[in-house]
């Protein structure tokens, strides 16, 4: 078994035919914390994109939470996913759902059916994320770091390896930002690894973690 759930090798990655990096080589073990650094357009989220198999790997050797990336069958894809847990800048919740159905939502789509199952699933990660009296509040009824920590509840619904944060402080003020990057690294234990893409130079100075930059078309520790 690796000790890392992310292994990258000489990889290009593309979006469409475009090269937005070149020459990945990337290593993330078990259980880190790590940085992902860059300005906006430099290829951040391609790159997790790549790692989530929504764009292909073309080139190169990747290894993802077990899954080969350049082998990979399409409908093997949410069998990765499963493994993985996505935190978004823009939250992207069921507005028309509450807190807990939101959660539900998800563990249905995933495959769960038993309901005793699911309501524990939900109350356990609505506990972890500080959530434990909304659960039946509406999105809207949350403030902007609230419905945060709900989307980082979704995402931890299946005990992921690997959680992919995409700009997750992005719409958020200082304070609220500084709350849900300690929460992340919380989340960063011997079964769970976090990735979390950012420019936040004021996050990153607090709660120091190794870096990755993303630099003319290359990433450099």
């Amino acid at each position: 078994m690796s000790n890392y759930v992310v292994d990258i090798t000489n990889a290009d990655i593309y979006q469409q035919t475009n090269l937005i990096l070149s020459n990945v080589n990337l290593k993330v073990q078990k259980g880190e914390f790590l940085y992902l650094m860059g300005k906006t357009g430099f290829g951040k989220s391609s790159l997790l994109k790549t790692l989530y198999a929504e764009l292909p790997l073309k080139k190169g050797v990747a290894t993802v939470c077990g899954f080969d990336l350049g082998s990979i069958r399409t409908k093997n894809i949410h069998l990765l996913r499963r493994k993985l847990g996505m935190v978004f800048q823009d939250f992207q919740l069921l507005a028309d759902r509450t807190c807990i159905d939101n959660l539900k939502f998800v563990l249905k789509a995933t495959g769960w059916n038993s309901s005793k199952e699911i309501d524990e699933r939900c109350s356990i990660v609505m506990q972890m994320v500080g959530l434990g009296g909304k659960v039946n509040k509406m999105p809207y009824q949350l403030s902007g770091g609230e419905q945060q920590r709900l989307a980082i509840a979704r995402a931890l619904l299946n005990s992921p390896e690997l959680i992919l944060a995409d700009e997750p402080t992005g719409n958020l003020d200082p304070e609220t930002s500084i709350e849900i990057v300690e929460l992340l690294r919380s989340l960063a234990t011997d079964g769970c690894a976090v990735m979390m893409a950012s420019h936040d130079v004021h996050v990153m100075n607090k709660f120091t973690a190794r870096r990755i930059r993303i630099e003319n078309g290359h990433l450099l520790e």
